[in-house]
């Protein structure tokens, strides 16, 4: 048996004011074609289809249009939703993708039985998902109980709840068929891409779950939530795919791929990588003042999506900067000011003494140039009325 695994699409995804959506459709269009080319039984996708709860007109017709070209082909899915993913907007849809050959499990079930789902393949063999949709932690963990006992107890309780899950949907495993995991959640020792912060996922401060609590009868874990492809579990062999472009300037320079899992019942899985060539390619440049023209004219050439970091003295006046820049780079998304080393040695001093105002004229100089009167007297007149409402 041959299943294709992806995840994290995040259609609909806006960088610093560009739309990203024409080319994770053009991903999940090479995505489809992979699929087809070689001979996959199943599509597995471990959630984030969309980026956001309410995704464009576009964003849906990008990943509908995915699933059309694989009952074109006639390969069978299962989709999970993911955190970014709206789970009753994806229950709502359930019965048509079902038409289309694709069963998506969008919420977690009081009886983990309902989330096992079986494919019957054009082979004649079984493949058995036990599929966990993202549960949040405030699911798991009340809200009373935040109320007392440390950051350890709190995660101890979210693995407790978890593994709950987890031990029920192994035991939905059948002997004779390929029994696989989908889940969207976070494995203790992944390693994040740099985007995750973007894309409000904090790595450092996430619930995590054990490899010693995925179901040992799992012949593969086809995890989501995590951008870097990697591997984080040996036994079970389970692993992230990945995003399927470089969705934030923290993925720049990754390589992005699906997994092709070669696989059949009751012997080990075989993990082949795919690599995808769609989507721009992302980079940032970090630059001295003196020197920026020059670090931008050596990249000619260069027609992904440029991200350029200044490094100024905290305080510099940079009217024009940016278009200077645009005019170099046109390719450019973001140009950022960044303090140099003795700038953030004595953050508080350069702010002690200073009124709100004058904090906001040293802020504004420091990202566009000199402060305009009339917007002056507007943050003047907004911090005077906020001023007034807390003493009334």
């Amino acid at each position: 048996m041959r299943v294709l695994h992806t995840a994290d699409f995040h259609a609909g995804r806006n960088l610093r004011g560009y739309d990203r959506t024409p080319e994770i459709h053009q991903a999940l269009t090479e995505i489809a074609a992979l699929a087809r080319s070689e001979r996959a039984d199943a599509v597995l996708v471990s959630g984030d289809l969309f980026d956001t709860a309410n995704p464009s007109a576009d964003a849906e017709a990008a990943v509908f249009d995915f699933f059309l070209r694989l009952r074109d082909a006639g390969i069978p899915g299962i989709v999970i939703a993911g955190n970014h993913d709206s789970s009753a907007r994806l229950e709502s849809v359930t019965g048509l993708l079902g038409w289309v050959g694709i069963q998506a499990v969008a919420q977690p079930s009081s009886n983990p039985q309902d989330m096992v789902r079986t494919i019957e393949t054009r082979g004649g063999e079984s493949l058995t998902v036990g599929a966990l949709p993202y549960l949040s932690e405030r699911r798991l963990v009340k809200a009373a109980d935040l109320l007392g006992g440390d950051t350890g107890a709190w995660r101890q309780k979210y693995r407790e709840g978890m593994g709950f899950f987890l031990r029920r949907l192994g035991e939905g495993f059948r002997a004779g068929s390929v029994n696989m995991l989908m889940a969207h959640a976070t494995m203790d020792g992944a390693v994040p891409s740099g985007s995750e912060r973007t894309l409000q996922f904090d790595l450092t401060n996430a619930y995590t779950l054990s490899g010693l609590q995925l179901p040992p009868g799992a012949q593969y874990v086809a995890l989501g939530h995590i951008h870097k492809p990697q591997q984080v579990s040996d036994a079970p062999l389970a692993c992230y795919p990945g995003s399927i472009i470089q969705l934030d300037f923290g993925e720049g320079g990754e390589k992005k791929q699906v997994n092709l899992i070669e696989v059949e019942a009751g012997r080990p899985a075989r993990v082949h990588t795919l690599p995808l060539a769609s989507g721009r390619e992302l980079k940032t440049l970090r630059a001295d003042l003196d020197n920026v023209e020059t670090r931008i004219k050596a990249l000619k050439g260069f027609d992904g999506l440029l991200k350029v970091v200044v490094r100024a003295p905290s305080g510099t006046a940079l009217p024009g900067l940016k278009d200077r820049v645009l005019k170099l780079a046109p390719n450019t998304l973001a140009v950022d000011l960044e303090a140099t080393q003795e700038d953030l040695a004595l953050p508080e001093r350069k702010r002690e003494g200073l009124s709100l105002t004058q904090l906001y004229e040293q802020y504004y100089r420091e990202r566009r140039g000199e402060l305009p009167d009339d917007l002056r007297a507007a943050f003047k007149e907004a911090d005077e009325a906020a001023r007034t409402e807390e003493v009334a």
